[in-house]
Formats: structure tokens, C-alpha cells, sequence
């Protein structure tokens, strides 16, 4: 990033952080893709709030990102298991944040599991949660009765164009990796398993490149929107897979189980849009296939009679390009600042809420003033 770009980007979020300025700073951990462009963001959470720690998600910490960060806070080791168990939760706010009024920034629904646990037993007061994600958004939405307010930006307006440009991102990544290995997507029929912002803005651009899609999701509303745009919809999951010569995996959750593996077409390309651990299954594989690294990223998976290739370890393929959305991202972090207000201000109650929308056109037009150029 050149000077004066940090620049202009710093001066953004200092105007975000004055319109959506705390009346007390909370002291907040944030989960987050530790991108090269997010110090500025974390730098606008750390003037809005007390920023006891960042926990960079698996497999998308950019080195010099972090060192940046570090001059700002400390950076902690992330990982499911940390807020699955409730006591190694409870243990890590309290080391961190004993006493205090706490935000808990997400990416993806990790500190669910726990949530219950640390608002009942938590020496401070949890004042809610800022979610980003759609998958994070349905493990807090999933729940019957929630503890405390959650903000979600997953389904905001502001976010469509970042899920837009992800998906062209996703599909970049993955043509690159095969054209590396001298192939192409051309003569490829591909399957997209999952068919949200980022499964449709991948069948999309497929599309458009002349590859023939077919989708598959187990959501029937979902899967008539992908008839109506003119893709062909899978009624039977394993012939799917069994035709498809690419297939990119978009679901938030787990695309295809261990038994799904078997029924991919020889020489197909499996890629998906999100970590490993959320998309795919391969804990099984090991004991079945021979792993073989086959061009830089790719690893073919073979056994008697079948083999097929995994892209990037099956961990979002894009982030190996850099995942660069270019300034639209900003928009969304400006909406979890925003989002950071609401529950500093209290007031709501304990369940799933929105940025109101004059926030959002707020934050619209101070992004257009300083990126519409």
C-alpha cells in the first residue's frame, strides 16, 4: 500500500470512529482475516475500544499484517476448540479482560459455543456480539434463545459487493492454480455446492467465462433463484458430483463428508470459498488415499481406480492471491464499528439485530467521499 493510500485510509476510518464514537470504551477481541489491508481497521477498533487481543483466523495471517497489528495489541492464537469448551473460554476472557464491559467481534461464529457461559459467569458484562459472516450468522441466529444482543452485517447491504467480489476472487484463485498445472476450466462441467452471495457470484462468473454450472443446495428457495437464472439444478447430490469436473464449494458449512469423495469424476478440481475445517470433511481420507503435493497448492489425492485434486489444502482458495476485495471491505468494517456503538450504547435486547439503515447510508456516503474518485 502506497503512502498515500494509508493515508486516505486511516483518515476514513478516524471519520467512521468519530460519527460512530463510544460513549465509554468497552474493551473488545476481535476475530478476523489478518489481511495485508485490515491494520487500519484494527487500529479504528483499537480507538474505539479497549482492544484486549486480535485472534487472527487459521491460514489467513498475512506476516508483515501482523507485525503491523502487534504495535497495536497483542495477537492470540485462534482456534475452534479455544470457545468450544466453555471453561478454556471463560479462562481466556478472564485472563485477558477480567472486571470489564466486553464486545466480541466475530468472523465466522466462534464464540457461540461458549456464549451462554461467558454472559452468566463472566466477571465483566458481555454486551454483545458484532457478527461478519453468514455462517457465523446462522450458528447465532440457529439458537433457540440468545444471552445477549448479536449485530449481524452478514445480510447488510453493505456486504454485497464484498461477497460479489470474493466469489470473482474464488474463481481468479482457482483458474490460476489450474492453468499452473496446464489445465483450464474450458471442457470442465462444474458443480457449486451452495448457492448464497458467494455460490451465486461464482456460478455466475463461470458462466460468463462459457463453463457450463450446474448448482446444488439443499435450500428449495435457493434452488429456484438458481433455476431462474438459467443454471441447471441438481435434484440428486452424488450424480452431481459424479459429473462435475470442477467443484467449488460455498456452503459456510460441510460441503461434502468423507463418503461424498468417492463419486468425484476422475482428475476432478475440488476448491472451496472458506477454512477447511468448515467445508470439507477430509479427516477420513488419509486412511482411504495417498496424498501427493502435484503443482504448487494442489495435492492430488489418489487410491485404486481414482484420483482427484485439492486446492490449497481445501482452505479458501483465494486467500493464496492475496483475497483482495480493493476498497469495498472498508464498507462493511465501517458497519461493525457502527455495530460496536450499538451495544456500547445498550439498550437492545438479548437476540439478533441490524445496523439501522441511516447508519448505513451514513457510512455510504463518507466511503464515497473518500474511494469514489
Amino acid at each position: 500500500m502506497e503512502a498515500f493510500e494509508r493515508a486516505r485510509l486511516d483518515s476514513y476510518f478516524a471519520r467512521i470512529a468519530t460519527q460512530f464514537a463510544t460513549p465509554d470504551r468497552p474493551a473488545a477481541f476481535l476475530i478476523t482475516l489478518l489481511l495485508p489491508e485490515r491494520p487500519a481497521f484494527v487500529r479504528a477498533v483499537a480507538k474505539q475500544t479497549d482492544l484486549r487481543a486480535v485472534l487472527p483466523k487459521p491460514k489467513s495471517v498475512h506476516a508483515a499484517a501482523k507485525r503491523e497489528v502487534e504495535q497495536v495489541t497483542q495477537c492470540d492464537t485462534l482456534s475452534r476448540d479455544l470457545f468450544e469448551d466453555s471453561e478454556a473460554a471463560l479462562d481466556y476472557i478472564e485472563a485477558r479482560a477480567a472486571g470489564t464491559s466486553l464486545v466480541l467481534l466475530d468472523v465466522g461464529g466462534y464464540f457461540a459455543p461458549s456464549l451462554d457461559a461467558m454472559c452468566d459467569r463472566f466477571s465483566g458484562q458481555i454486551l454483545g456480539v458484532v457478527e461478519d459472516t453468514e455462517n457465523g450468522h446462522k450458528r447465532y441466529a440457529e439458537r433457540d434463545k440468545l444471552p445477549c444482543p448479536v449485530i449481524s452485517v452478514a445480510r447488510s447491504p453493505l456486504k454485497d459487493p464484498e461477497d460479489f467480489l470474493v466469489g470473482q476472487s474464488v474463481v481468479f484463485s482457482t483458474e490460476a492454480l489450474m492453468r499452473g498445472r496446464g489445465d483450464i476450466m474450458h471442457g470442465r462441467p462444474a458443480l457449486v455446492i451452495g448457492f448464497g452471495k458467494l455460490g451465486s457470484s461464482i456460478a455466475r462468473l463461470l458462466h460468463a467465462k462459457g463453463v457450463q454450472v450446474t448448482v446444488y443446495d439443499i435450500d428449495p428457495v435457493r434452488r429456484t433463484q438458481a433455476l431462474s437464472q438459467g443454471f441447471t439444478v441438481a435434484r440428486d447430490r452424488e450424480a452431481a458430483l459424479t459429473g462435475a469436473g470442477l467443484v467449488l464449494c460455498a456452503t459456510g458449512s460441510l460441503s461434502l463428508r468423507g463418503e461424498d469423495f468417492p463419486h468425484l469424476r476422475n482428475g476432478a478440481y475440488v476448491a472451496t470459498v472458506t477454512s477447511s475445517e468448515d467445508e470439507l470433511d477430509l479427516a477420513g481420507l488419509p486412511d482411504v488415499y495417498q496424498r501427493t503435493p502435484n503443482g504448487e497448492h494442489v495435492t492430488r489425492y489418489a487410491t485404486t481406480g481414482h484420483y482427484f485434486y485439492l486446492l490449497n489444502r481445501g482452505n479458501a482458495v483465494n486467500f493464496l492471491h492475496g483475497a483482495s476485495v480493493g476498497p469495498f471491505i472498508f464498507l462493511v468494517q465501517a458497519e461493525i464499528l457502527a455495530g460496536i456503538q450499538m451495544l456500547a450504547r445498550g439498550g437492545l435486547g438479548n437476540g439478533m439485530h441490524e445496523v439501522d439503515p441511516a447508519a448505513r447510508k451514513a457510512i455510504a456516503a463518507t466511503w464515497l467521499n473518500y474511494f469514489n474518485r
